[in-house]
């Protein structure tokens, strides 16, 4: 168990199975986009260590870049999204990868996926390392899922509670 702020937490995924994991979802991207030099975008904060570890096992040229957008604050969605690092890479014609912690309620993917397509790439993938099926609300294609989870709120791994617990190696959840 782990305290955060004022909340306790639990283990729920292992480092050791995240990698395992990683390494399955790289050789997937890895052999879709064989013949590709995609972008792979990095949706900041969350997905700073996924997408890290995640690069490592892509065995093929592809550009990194961030993007930052932002819908939570404290344990829950504020149902608004904000805009609060933009995009500085070229999209038009290319193909994109776009890397994220989790989604839950699909509002912060609904609200970038729109604002990417604006670009005209000529293809964009999802990638999560989580996903609730439970909490999603806006239909989404997800191309690559590391886990799916209950609609419990989790951290770790990149995942935070008010800023604190990104840097933990596993997944923990709410007590």
């Amino acid at each position: 168990m782990v305290k955060i702020i004022d909340k306790e937490f639990v283990p729920f995924i292992t480092a050791e199975a995240i990698d395992s994991r990683l390494q399955e979802m790289g050789e997937m991207i890895s052999k879709d986009f064989k013949d590709d030099n995609p972008i792979i975008l990095g949706v900041l904060n969350g997905a700073f260590m996924f997408l890290s570890d995640l690069a490592k096992y892509i065995k093929i040229p592809a550009e990194i870049s961030f993007i930052k957008v932002s819908s939570y604050q404290g344990i829950s969605s504020t149902g608004e999204v904000k805009d609060l690092i933009g995009l500085d890479a070229k999209l038009q014609g290319r193909k994109v990868i776009v890397v994220e912690d989790i989604i839950d309620t699909g509002l912060s993917m609904t609200h970038l996926l729109k604002k990417l397509k604006i670009n005209q790439p000529s293809q964009i993938s999802v990638v999560t390392l989580l996903f609730k099926p439970e909490a999603l609300k806006h239909q989404l294609k997800i191309d690559y899922i590391g886990f799916e989870i209950p609609n419990k709120f989790v951290v770790g791994y990149g995942l935070d509670y008010d800023g604190f617990g990104r840097n933990l190696p596993a997944i923990y959840q709410l007590k």
